[in-house]
């Protein structure tokens, strides 16, 4: 389910954005830093401070992410059900220890969520679909402008 393409995005992105179902049947959306490829099936992520995404998650697993790539214009959408996974299982070890090694001792990680994926979809800009953009060229240029952003604001 999980493509070579997905994993790499995933990696790259390096923030993702999480939306589970409230009580009331309103969207929650959530910024998640910690996601990453478990396996072929299975997304991961670390609840750190996310208590909304938590309890809806416990009253309703199902879940949808979406990891975008903002210099390549195009991310996917996964689709799938949620499973909380307690300290001490091996996916939470797992991600705990790379959460530790890129922020330090001490970090916190209360519970990891566990995706099994579903459904996996492309998002991409319209500048894929109706501007036949080249990834490359169009990559180029969005480094270019967030670049420009950052330098303006020195």
């Amino acid at each position: 389910m999980i493509t070579d393409d997905m994993r790499m995005i995933v990696e790259q992105a390096m923030l993702s954005f999480v939306a589970t179902v409230c009580p009331d049947g309103s969207p929650n959306l959530s910024p998640k830093g910690s996601l990453r490829v478990y396996d072929d099936d299975h997304l991961i992520f670390m609840d750190i401070a996310s208590p909304n995404t938590m309890r809806n998650l416990a009253a309703d697993p199902r879940i949808e992410v979406n990891t975008i790539d903002v210099f390549r214009r195009r991310g996917y959408r996964f689709k799938g059900t949620a499973t909380i996974v307690p300290p001490g299982e091996p996916s939470y070890e797992e991600l705990n220890a790379w959460l530790l090694s890129i922020n330090g001792p001490g970090y916190p990680a209360n519970q990891a969520v566990l995706i099994r994926v579903e459904r996996a979809l492309p998002i991409l800009s319209p500048a894929y679909t109706f501007g036949g953009a080249d990834e490359a060229e169009l990559t180029k240029a969005w480094i270019a402008r967030y670049d420009a952003v950052r330098g303006a604001g020195r």
